[in-house]
């Protein structure tokens, strides 16, 4: 039962990881990355559904996209969600595909960005921490329930912390991954 605690919190904070890394993703760092636009909802038919389902999105130079619509009626329809989301670029449409050509980034868009990086980077280590005072508090359960004694406990601890530490530095790495991807595009 307590082996459990410790593949739980590898699995959970694996988790969360990868939660920022996808995050990150959608993070827009002046080079065309078809991740930026995962997060685009497209009411198609009254029903909201991701832009990836509803067409191809390619790359065919560094700095444009180029979406595809399986169905040439929806193209209207995808345009208008890029328009309302958040990704900050203005598409243009030839009626078959439309094209999202990515401005170079100003300076100061690089530091709000760099900033948003580090806001995702710290709301990831308090999903980590707080992982980590869940699992240490299911330890200390066992404890009062004599399945585990003080020392099993204290060891559960120091071990569930080594798990913390090495993931917080998995989130720095790839924080200052993107930071030097945003400085230097």
């Amino acid at each position: 039962m307590a082996d459990t605690i410790l593949k739980e919190t590898k699995d959970r904070m694996a988790k969360s990881v990868e939660a920022f890394s996808r995050e990150l993703a959608s993070i827009r760092a002046g080079v065309a990355n078809a991740s930026i636009l995962d997060r685009i909802q497209v009411t198609y038919y009254g029903v909201p559904t991701p832009l990836n389902q509803l067409a191809s999105i390619t790359v065919p130079e560094a700095r444009m996209l180029l979406v595809t619509p399986y169905d040439k009626s929806s193209t209207t329809e995808i345009e208008k969600a890029i328009l309302q989301s958040d990704v900050g670029i203005n598409p243009t449409s030839d009626g078959d595909v439309i094209r999202l050509v990515i401005p170079a980034l100003t300076k100061e868009r690089r530091e709000e960005l760099v900033k948003v990086v580090g806001k995702e980077n710290e709301t990831a280590k308090i999903s980590i921490r707080n992982i980590r005072r869940d699992q240490i508090d299911a330890a200390k359960k066992l404890e009062k329930n004599n399945e585990l004694t003080e020392d099993d406990v204290k060891d559960y601890e120091k071990q569930i912390q080594a798990i913390t530490d090495e993931k917080v530095k998995e989130l720095d790495a790839l924080a200052k991954a993107k930071e030097d991807e945003i400085m230097n595009n």
